[in-house]
């Protein structure tokens, strides 16, 4: 009578094992499910592989976006202050800049981006602050642009205030 008893709690153990674990298309068990949380959750590896590529920083007073393309100017990922989280005037801080600067270096490097061309476009006081903590993340800086508009006396001012 002990033996059948015993025999039936070994059958429910395997069963629910069965039944709690997870199988992969060779009808395998899933072995990641065993590994460490620290280990499942790492970076994804890429699809393609960059070594160099040109950063946009676009700083105005009010945000600060920051692109980063490949060499033949396709986008492959992109950020703003505001996309972060942070609204009004915040987004204009250098601190707000310099946090956009961190992710988009940290998708960088996950990438395998080495070396990196940057061109600046405004007079915001996130310009600098973004490129620092873009190189914050070990990627060469090989040259920095100021591509910032400037108007060669374009369209004519408006007339003064009477106050």
């Amino acid at each position: 009578m002990g033996k059948t008893k015993i025999t039936t709690e070994i059958k429910k153990e395997t069963n629910e094992e069965v039944k709690g674990a997870k199988f992969d298309k060779t009808g395998l068990p899933d072995a990641s499910l065993e590994m460490p949380r620290e280990i499942r959750k790492s970076p994804k590896i890429p699809k393609k592989k960059v070594t160099s590529g040109v950063l946009y920083i676009d700083a105005t007073f009010n945000n600060t976006k920051v692109l980063l393309a490949d060499k033949l100017g396709n986008t492959l990922f992109w950020s703003s202050a505001g996309s972060l989280g942070f609204r009004g005037a915040k987004k204009g801080t250098p601190f707000a800049a310099g946090k956009v600067g961190d992710l988009i270096g940290n998708k960088a490097t996950i990438l395998g981006v080495k070396d990196a061309n940057v061109v600046v476009l405004g007079v915001g006081s996130g310009r600098e602050p973004a490129i620092r903590a873009f190189m914050a993340h070990g990627i060469e800086v090989t040259s920095i642009a100021d591509a910032t508009p400037v108007p060669h006396n374009g369209p004519k001012a408006k007339k003064p205030r009477r106050v």
